[in-house]
């Protein structure tokens, strides 16, 4: 070995002290971001310990939620960490489409103007023949007392004329005004504006029941407090514009026609808090909220994004259920979560 090798200068070059200074900073700077991010985490949700790296070469790691004295409310928490940037998850939530996977039994889904008009729900008509359509073409036209509608929307059936078929005439034309009404609703007076479920047995108000899964979830609902008061998830229309949408669904095995509004809006520091909301559906469940929390974080030298993801339902077929049986709903409840969270994460980092 030369000597020369051996001859480190007494002192550095001083744009070589900046630079490390400038390195150092940012190396600072990185790990007080997921330092940050997870005491972030921490503070709100059930996830009090979460290693990033460990969690960046697992799949989603889903939780039961806190218990609610509402015994119709269900909650499950998950958190994973994606590869790129907050802004990056945000754009593939947007573009990905659910229906496209017949697992998660999502027959139609659809986006909607701000203004629609029954022209947008036409794909009704081409509702697949299976056992979910035909129980839900069923239910319409004798107006079971499980449809969740109103007194006033019960009077404009008509199952006269229109023909047979999987999704006859009648039924399609008759969802098609409700689902209609419904989403102008949403959009001039938020939920706080959509009709009750009132056409048989008590009155209730999906907005109530938003409000109730939040007042039971203290922490999340100060976590997201600001945010969702832009929107108009609870009570009137919010200053943030809503992605608006319409699916035809599977809810233990009965078809349902529902309504859906995602929001999204950034914050300091690249985060992100979202939120997808089911504000009406026509059987199955009363209402169905799901919020999301994005920081961008750095595992192994590769930019990323650490997810948490609540969601919260209320039901009415909850109400009955202990013990052995409302824990076999969360465990299926995560399980589908968990499903649709491997679709959503292959086909986003695929697509990069």
């Amino acid at each position: 070995m030369k000597s020369s090798a051996l001859n480190l200068p007494r002192q550095f070059p001083r744009y070589a002290c900046g630079w490390l200074v400038l390195v150092s900073l940012l190396f600072v700077g990185l790990t007080i971001a997921r330092a940050d991010a997870v005491s972030e985490l921490a503070s709100f949700s059930i996830f009090d310990k979460v290693d990033l790296a460990q969690l960046a070469k697992s799949d989603v790691k889903p939780a039961h939620g806190p218990p609610m004295a509402n015994r119709r409310f269900l909650a499950v928490q998950s958190c994973y960490v994606a590869p790129g940037s907050p802004a990056q998850q945000m754009d593939a939530f947007r573009r990905w489409n659910p229906a496209k996977y017949r697992e998660l039994k999502v027959f139609l889904h659809s986006d909607l103007p701000s203004n629609p008009t029954p022209t947008n729900f036409e794909k009704l008509k081409n509702a697949p023949d299976n056992a979910s359509v035909r129980s839900f073409v069923a239910a319409t036209q004798k107006l079971s007392p499980d449809l969740q509608i109103s007194k006033d929307e019960a009077k404009k059936f008509s199952a006269g004329g229109g023909g047979g078929g999987t999704m006859p005439a009648p039924v399609a034309t008759f969802w098609a005004d409700v689902l209609t009404s419904r989403t102008k609703n949403f959009v001039s007076g938020g939920m706080a504006a959509q009709p009750p479920y009132d056409h048989a047995g008590p009155s209730i108000r999906a907005s109530d029941e938003v409000n109730g899964l939040l007042r039971e979830q203290e922490k999340i609902r100060r976590q997201f407090s600001g945010f969702l008061g832009a929107t108009a998830i609870g009570h009137g229309a919010g200053s943030l514009r809503p992605e608006l949408y319409w699916e035809l669904l599977d809810a233990d095995d009965q078809g349902v026609a529902t309504l859906g509004a995602s929001y999204n809006r950034s914050a300091a520091g690249n985060t992100y808090q979202a939120a997808d909301v089911l504000y009406y559906a026509s059987g199955g469940y009363y209402v169905a909220l799901t919020l999301y929390q994005l920081w961008p974080v750095t595992v192994e030298g590769k930019p990323s994004t650490l997810v948490w993801r609540g969601d919260m339902i209320s039901a009415a077929s909850l109400g009955s259920l202990h013990g052995v049986e409302r824990l076999g709903s969360e465990s299926v409840m995560m399980k589908n979560i968990t499903k649709a969270v491997t679709l959503f994460r292959r086909d986003s980092s695929g697509g990069r």
